[in-house]
């Protein structure tokens, strides 16, 4: 992935991504797409699912499980209207269903899914989906896990956003795949797995989901991700970056030294240094376990 060194003036675009977790035998797995080369937006990066927020995603509230005012209190984010709440959490869920075909909704049969999945390959919008299967949106499914905003010297983009990231369980029987349009790939991997590969160069990532895959490492299972999600505010991370006196990008996040939030928001490092095309922690790959 190569660095960009650009400074970026326009204000960041609202965003939402969906962790979608499950567990097997051997662990806490997440599922990843690799972006399709063409993609304007970390072409053959791999990430969660996820998109821009669409000003429709704010029409899909009659489809909501819980009113928009307690989505305002459980987003945890001041100043967001119980709209944008509510748009928030409709994106996700849309955009976990348009680019993966899992369908967070309350009593979603597997005909019901396949269903919806064919009716958006034939031009349907998700609204359109919903009301005609008569299905209901489980915003409990999903919980706020932080929010991360690119900063103006972005370094893997060249548009900034503001992403609102949720963690969720895969419901049973429901099969996560790429849609082979906006994804070229996808898989299951374990946090730390998925790190590793990246250090080894055999997949690419972005600094938030290298962060979040750090901070997803640290649980066993599902049921520990989502009992921490419950109990704890979304972190807000606003990366600061800056080029040391070797021309090397260096991302700071709060509580590094450099940053200007001096409390911690995240475990593991509060950096990442640019090196061998890769961001990595200064003190090495098991940093960020630490």
């Amino acid at each position: 992935m190569e660095l960009n060194r650009n400074v970026i003036d326009t204000p960041p675009r609202d965003a939402a991504t969906v962790a979608m977790l499950r567990d097997t035998p051997g662990g806490l797995e997440v599922f990843l797409l690799k972006r399709a080369s063409g993609s304007d937006v970390l072409a053959g990066a791999y990430v969660f699912p996820g998109g821009k927020i669409d000003a429709a995603d704010a029409a899909l509230t009659s489809h909501l499980d819980r009113p928009a005012a307690v989505l305002q209190a459980a987003l945890g984010e001041t100043g967001a209207t119980a709209e944008f709440a509510a748009s928030c959490y409709v994106a996700a869920l849309r955009e976990a269903f348009e680019e993966s075909g899992v369908l967070f909704a309350h009593g979603a049969s597997v005909q019901q899914v396949a269903q919806a999945a064919a009716m958006l390959r034939a031009g349907h919008g998700f609204a359109e989906v919903l009301t005609r299967l008569g299905l209901r949106l489980d915003t409990g499914s999903v919980l706020p896990w932080s929010r991360w905003v690119t900063p103006r010297m972005a370094s893997v983009s060249s548009k900034r956003f503001d992403t609102r990231f949720f963690v969720a369980a895969v419901p049973a029987l429901q099969t996560a795949r790429h849609d082979d349009y906006e994804a070229s790939a996808s898989t299951w991997l374990a946090p730390r797995a998925a790190l590793q590969r990246y250090r080894e160069g055999r997949i690419d990532l972005a600094p938030p989901q290298i962060m979040s895959l750090a901070h997803l490492a640290r649980h066993a299972d599902v049921a520990g991700v989502m009992a921490e999600a419950r109990g704890k505010a979304p972190a807000l991370v606003q990366p600061e970056p800056f080029d040391d006196a070797d021309g090397v990008r260096v991302l700071c996040y709060p509580g590094d030294p450099r940053h200007s939030v001096r409390e911690r928001a995240l475990p593991g490092p509060t950096r990442l240094r640019y090196q061998d095309r890769r961001f990595l922690p200064e003190d090495g790959f098991e940093a960020l376990f630490r």
